[in-house]
């Protein structure tokens, strides 16, 4: 009791401070915006670090500048001392701690934000906010969507390009590798690439006097020089510092040692520079102290002051070119990497030895600042020299602050991504379970042309094993938003908004400039600056998501029908009329949509005249889109064996299910009917039950395979022992892969209510399976005609249909998947306003 007490006291804690953070984060976007302020942000507070540290200082000391204010993020007060005492007494310059109030409200309120990474989750920019995105290096390895589980990994990335004004590009390759392809940004970036070079390099550009000074900050940091070469090692962090810090920081300083040891002690120095990930782990290591290069002093200052710089896959190197001095590349575990990340170069086109042993990396050293044998210049170094920092010559961060501040800029190295042919579409998903919406979506995202649309989808964060085994079925080509955290704003507003959402009247969404202002918020918050020319609710159930992409600017939207959605209403999800309140209040918003598209012409005649009327719908707004069908994937999946269907299940099987699977694989001299779909009422399997049960006692070989998921499997499987059917009538539980049952199959039954257009009739006439339906709305245009052997809803009819199957009187079915897709994906384009006209201007 006193522990489900204390966890009770703990959690209205935690929903408390939450909603505390939210009312601050609320009450700091409703201040005026201060447009002379710049807010910096490096590495989510650091350091003063990067190309946010040199932009600083560039308009600090701009005499037509003079007049801005510099606020610096930094995560700890009691550390970056050297930055705080050097402006200490200045009234220009502030610093904020991470994730404070104070962050949040200069976050919400600096007129210029810059930063080399991305804000938190909760950013949302404003207008009138100007914000410049630096990243952080040209990238070796693979970025964004190239890397494995990329679009999961870049999301919140993805998420503040396409909000920032300005994204610096240290060269042409950064520009179409990293952010055009690697990104996504081709089409949808609404800002400019400013392609000048990296403003931090400037530091590398050392004079006599500044190379002294930088030297005898690094004496001063402990660190003993005694006259020698500075020999940098900088490895990248692999992603796996955080689970074995202190590990990681032995291993470095094992590495750090040995080369050391090579070299001997008289010459050279090495010395550490971490990845930014891993430094706070390094830096509490006392013994890495002496040669670990601190965080306050600037990396690039520190790369102007090496002779030789050692690396793995770091971007770093690409700084370092610059300088004209040798690098060395070691990567003892090149094979697993490349495996486990990918780079955008193979070893033998980098500009330097990529070696294995560090003896051998001790001997490149010596070599590469001797003059002797084997220290001439890498062959490949002046041509990426070239090619990769072309631009970096010591002005890059005049040259930025005048594109950016002073409006003065050379348009050869100014970039717009904006400019694609292609209509551009947007598609809310859904939850991604494994339902007919989300095969239907997966077979539209990978039919769709996509040389003739710029695709997008937006859904949930995935997070449990099926919603994240369906999002990596998502195209390659299509761009992905994934939504975390909540809405931003007050709370008495929210609560308005969800009262209104239960009563079914959510439509002041744009008539309160409360409620605008929240819903205009949390679109910017998602999807950045980012303009569509079609916006789809796809999935068309939630009332949050239908009221959230009409506030895209400037699209069509449409809204997709998938189902008799009058007769929704009553459903019952889970025992509960879940959706009593929530579609009325979708129904309310389909005024506001342009198009509102069932997925048959028989459907949209439903949904008219059972709708329009009601919600004042102009009937025009009423179309079809039949769904799409992956016929090579199912095709695949079917060939896979019986027995995996053991091991592709994602939640636990009934009692009996060792027991079907065993039945259903000795298949000869049974007959074997199968469906598929949730347990739940409309589905009505209960009829199919009873109706098996009449066939069983005429067909004693006949069995029942019901594939599905659902809130009803307990009462079914009552049903089921109570007419003693367990012997011949099986309900698996969710099978993710269920295409080998059907194929091994002999005749599909639906035994729904009421249905849109059926993915699983689609699926079953790919197996060619004989099937038989009972009679609903949408049913005769759910395939060609004559497909199906359509009966009435009653047990009795159910049973006769099932019985005209095993007396030979229903036939297979057959579709041909090329010309229904074709057919279907014409109708999809022709609700698309404009969307024909653009293809046909394409093809001529």
């Amino acid at each position: 009791m006193l522990r489900t007490t204390r966890t009770k006291i703990t959690r209205f804690r935690h929903r408390l401070m939450r909603a505390m953070s939210a009312e601050i984060r609320a009450w700091a976007a409703r201040s005026p915006l201060r447009p002379r302020t710049v807010l910096y942000e490096s590495f989510s507070g650091n350091g003063a670090l990067d190309n946010p540290e040199a932009l600083f200082r560039e308009l600090f000391r701009a005499p037509d500048m003079s007049d801005l204010r510099h606020i610096w993020v930094l995560d700890d007060r009691s550390d970056h001392t050297e930055i705080r005492a050097e402006f200490a007494h200045d009234r220009r310059v502030r610093f904020v701690r991470y994730r404070s109030v104070s962050y949040f409200r200069a976050l919400a309120t600096s007129g210029y934000l810059i930063n080399n990474a991305t804000f938190p989750i909760e950013f949302a920019k404003r207008p009138g906010q100007i914000y410049i995105n630096t990243w952080h290096g040209t990238p070796l390895k693979k970025m964004g969507y190239d890397m494995p589980s990329g679009a999961l990994d870049s999301a919140n990335t993805l998420r503040n390009f396409l909000s920032a004004d300005f994204l610096l590009s240290q060269n042409h390759f950064m520009t179409q590798h990293m952010y055009e392809s690697a990104y996504k940004l081709r089409g949808a970036f609404q800002g400019q690439v400013i392609e000048e070079g990296y403003p931090r390099v400037d530091r590398q550009f050392l004079d006599h006097a500044s190379f002294l000074q930088g030297r005898a900050r690094l004496e001063s940091a402990g660190i003993a020089l005694e006259g020698r070469h500075v020999v940098l090692y900088a490895p990248t962090w692999k992603g796996d510092s955080f689970a074995n810090p202190e590990d990681d920081a032995n291993q470095l300083l094992s590495t750090v040692a040995e080369i050391q040891e090579h070299l001997g002690s008289s010459d050279y120095v090495v010395l550490l520079k971490t990845h930014q990930v891993v430094h706070r782990f390094a830096a509490k290591n006392p013994k890495l102290r002496s040669i670990l290069v601190p965080n306050d002093i600037p990396t690039n200052t520190v790369l102007g002051l090496a002779s030789v710089l050692i690396t793995d896959y770091s971007s770093i190197f690409f700084d370092f070119l610059a300088t004209g001095q040798p690098i060395i590349f070691y990567t003892p575990d090149a094979a697993d990497y490349t495996d486990s990340r990918g780079t955008y170069f193979a070893a033998s086109e980098l500009p330097g030895p990529v070696l294995t042993s560090l003896a051998l990396v001790a001997d490149a050293i010596v070599a590469s600042t001797s003059g002797r044998a084997g220290g001439e210049p890498h062959p490949l170094y002046g041509a990426w020299r070239q090619r990769f920092v072309g631009r970096d010559d010591g002005g890059a961060a005049a040259r930025v602050i005048n594109a950016a501040f002073r409006n003065r800029f050379d348009p050869r190295r100014v970039f717009t991504l904006s400019e694609d042919s292609r209509t551009s579409i947007l598609l809310h998903i859904g939850g991604m379970r494994s339902n007919g919406i989300t095969a239907s979506a997966l077979n539209l995202l990978d039919s769709i042309n996509h040389d003739l649309y710029d695709v997008s989808i937006v859904i949930r964060r995935p997070r449990g094993q099926e919603q994240v085994a369906n999002q990596a079925l998502i195209h390659p080509r299509v761009r992905q938003f994934h939504r975390s955290g909540g809405m931003n704003g007050h709370k008495i507003p929210h609560y308005r908004r969800k009262s209104s959402e239960r009563h079914g009247t959510p439509d002041n969404h744009h008539s309160s400039r409360t409620q605008a202002a929240l819903w205009d918020d949390e679109w910017r918050r998602t999807f950045g600056d980012t303009i569509f020319d079609a916006v789809i609710d796809f999935s068309g159930y939630s009332v949050f998501w239908a009221t959230l992409l009409l506030h895209s600017p400037k699209a069509t939207h449409l809204i997709w029908l998938h189902n008799d959605m009058a007769a929704e209403v009553d459903r019952a999800v889970g025992g509960r009329r879940r959706m009593r309140h929530t579609l009325p209040a979708v129904f309310a918003l389909y005024s506001q949509h342009d198009r509102l598209v069932s997925v048959s012409e028989s459907l949209a005649k439903l949904n008219r005249l059972s709708l329009s009327q009601k919600y004042r719908i102009d009937p025009q707004a009423f179309v079809a889109s039949r769904n799409l069908i992956n016929a090579t994937h199912i095709r695949e999946l079917a060939r896979e064996s019986l027995e995996s269907l053991t091991t592709n299940r994602v939640q636990d099987v009934s009692a009996g299910a060792p027991e079907w699977l065993d039945a259903f694989a000795r298949h000869e001299g049974r007959v074997w009917f199968v469906s598929v779909g949730r347990y739940s009422p409309e589905k009505n399997h209960a009829r199919l039950i009873r109706a098996f049960a009449l066939v069983h006692s005429a067909h004693p070989e006949a069995r029942l395979l019901v594939i599905g998921y659902g809130s009803l499997q307990a009462s079914l499987q009552h049903q089921i022992d109570s007419l003693r059917l367990g012997k011949v009538a099986y309900l698996t539980g969710l099978l993710t892969n269920p295409f080998p049952a059907l194929a091994l199959a002999d005749c599909f039954v639906l035994s729904s209510k009421y249905e849109g257009q059926p993915m699983v009739l689609l699926e079953a006439a790919l197996m060619n399976l004989p099937i038989v339906s009972t009679r609903f709305e949408s049913i005769d245009d759910a395939l060609p005609p004559d497909t199906i052997h359509i009966v009435e809803q009653d047990d009795s009819a159910l049973a006769e249909g099932m019985n005209d199957y095993i007396d030979g009187r229903v036939s297979g079915s057959v579709l041909d998947a090329a010309a229904y897709n074709a057919d279907a994906l014409h109708e999809f384009e022709g609700v698309i306003p404009g969307a024909l006209t653009v293809r046909t201007a394409l093809v001529q």
